[in-house]
């Protein structure tokens, strides 16, 4: 039991519930506040009422003639002698009346009244005013300041004066000039205990409306906090059903709170690129899953071919020349489309990895000119045109460059009839770039076929591939060397009309006159 007080108390002090925390934090907030307001009413409230009270002190000290002042002083120090008029009141020296109490002055019973001189002399009326307590009393150099400082005028300054009693007295003090060869300063205090218990009322009164408030705060506070934590509980709801298989739940936006909407936006957009990244990793396993599948079947059509010609040898055709020549040169056929297929797809690999490239300067039309004799053997009996522009500079990787130039001119030979079929290649400057086109009057590519021509091992039409050898990787390898130089390449084809692929790459400029 006692090992669970700790726990109970560090719940308390700390509670995990968002709301209770906002709740606690705002009650400990507004009790700061109230407590700093109350302080500051107490510091203003005592400055205010004791200013108040020193200014009514003056008032009432100026309103009496000095004269009677020194006739208090007078009658004191001739020891309260005095003429006995008629109706037994007491006639002070100098032709004042008290009554019969022999109070001069109309002062509360907790008000004292005192004269200090400059020789050092300090009277206290307290018998002459009936005062409750004497009056208290300042250090001789404290009342010579005020000696040198107080004016008989009212300043509305004030001191307080601790008394032998330990009570604290309000005093004021008024100049009484020189009557005689020393100087005289009046001093009125009054106890400052019953101003204190008009303050310390009102602060009562302010910390019971404080916690009423406070209360009050609580209990409109919570169904509000409620009210405005709705939205982060839906968003807590929706993160909760939000799995792998179903990324495409989003949460609710433009619910009216600034910072929730920015969440929720925030959350939406991370969602968004979790269900890209899900979607392309699978796209990525589909691939490999079917680039799997598509290299196991191009490596097992020209095994399975060596396999039955051996098949065949072994039955006794090798004893028949003709026959043995026969299986043996398309054995080596199938062999080299194995050796092709092999190098294709270790090129890819390290296309997919970080390509290599050795770039130097190049002239692009050079390059072509070079490769147009083994072009033309390649094309046959159709028509090749070339337009080049020979002044086309930049930095490339001629092998790579001849491989990209080679697959689309091969792609387009296959693609031609050969007797009819017309290719144009074209390469001019636009710009900073460099454009390549290959263009030929072929069956053309359908519309659908278009957006997969450059994936691996996709064939428009398999059956003429196969005839003339390919395995679907050379637009995928031209793809891929063509983005290693920074470039891009596009194909537009009509079905019935042909096809063209154009090849962007960048130029660098500047190199003509090193080239």
């Amino acid at each position: 039991m006692i090992a669970r007080i700790p726990r109970l108390l560090q719940r308390l002090a700390a509670p995990r519930s968002l709301r209770k925390q906002l709740l606690a934090i705002s009650l400990l907030i507004l009790s700061g506040l109230l407590l700093l307001i109350g302080l500051l009413q107490y510091i203003l409230m005592r400055d205010f009422i004791y200013s108040n009270r020193a200014e009514s002190m003056e008032t009432q000290m100026r309103s009496v003639p000095r004269d009677l002042y020194f006739n208090i002083l007078n009658y004191s120090e001739d020891g309260r002698d005095s003429e006995e008029g008629p109706g037994g009141i007491a006639r002070i020296p100098g032709g004042q009346r008290n009554g019969g109490d022999r109070r001069p002055l109309l002062l509360d019973a907790h008000t004292t009244i005192a004269i200090y001189s400059s020789d050092g002399t300090f009277r206290d009326f307290q018998q002459e005013t009936l005062s409750d307590a004497a009056a208290p009393r300042l250090t001789d150099e404290e009342y010579k300041e005020l000696l040198l400082n107080t004016t008989d005028r009212a300043t509305g300054k004030y001191k307080l004066i601790t008394a032998e009693d330990g009570s604290e007295h309000l005093a004021v003090f008024m100049n009484l000039g020189r009557p005689g060869n020393s100087k005289l300063l009046l001093q009125m205090s009054v106890d400052t205990g019953p101003l204190t218990d008009v303050i310390m009322q009102q602060l009562l009164i302010f910390a019971a409306l404080s916690v009423i408030a406070l209360l009050a705060g609580l209990f409109m506070y919570l169904p509000a906090l409620r009210k405005t934590l709705i939205p982060l509980s839906k968003m807590g709801e929706a993160a909760q059903i939000i799995d792998a298989g179903n990324l495409d739940i989003r949460f609710p936006v433009e619910q009216g709170q600034t910072e929730i909407d920015k969440l929720s936006h925030s959350f939406n957009g991370m969602l968004e690129r979790l269900e890209i990244s899900f979607h392309n990793e699978r796209e990525a396993k589909e691939q490999m899953r079917r680039f799997a599948a598509d290299a196991s079947h191009e490596l097992r059509t020209p095994l399975t071919s060596i396999h039955g010609f051996l098949e065949v040898l072994l039955r006794g055709a090798a004893d028949n020349k003709e026959q043995l020549y026969n299986s043996l040169h398309s054995m080596h056929g199938e062999s080299k489309r194995i050796n092709k297929l092999v190098e294709d797809l270790l090129l890819l690999a390290r296309m997919d990895g970080a390509p290599q490239l050795r770039v130097r300067k190049l002239l692009l039309g050079e390059v072509i000119s070079e490769m147009q004799p083994h072009l033309l053997v390649l094309s046959g009996n159709r028509k090749v045109t070339f337009d080049i522009s020979y002044d086309i500079r930049g930095m490339y990787d001629p092998d790579k460059i001849k491989q990209v130039i080679l697959n689309l001119f091969h792609n387009a030979v296959q693609h031609t009839d050969a007797e009819k079929g017309t290719i144009h290649l074209s390469l001019y400057a636009s710009g900073a770039f460099a454009e390549l086109t290959v263009r030929d009057n072929g069956s053309g590519i359908s519309t659908e076929h278009i957006p997969h021509v450059f994936d691996r091992f996709y064939r428009s039409d398999s059956s003429r591939t196969r005839k003339y050898g390919g395995s679907g990787l050379g637009l995928s390898i031209t793809k891929s060397i063509v983005e290693a130089h920074d470039g891009e390449i596009s194909v537009t084809s009509e079905p019935g009309e042909g096809t063209a692929f154009k090849v962007i790459l960048p130029c660098v400029e500047g190199l003509a006159k090193e080239l």
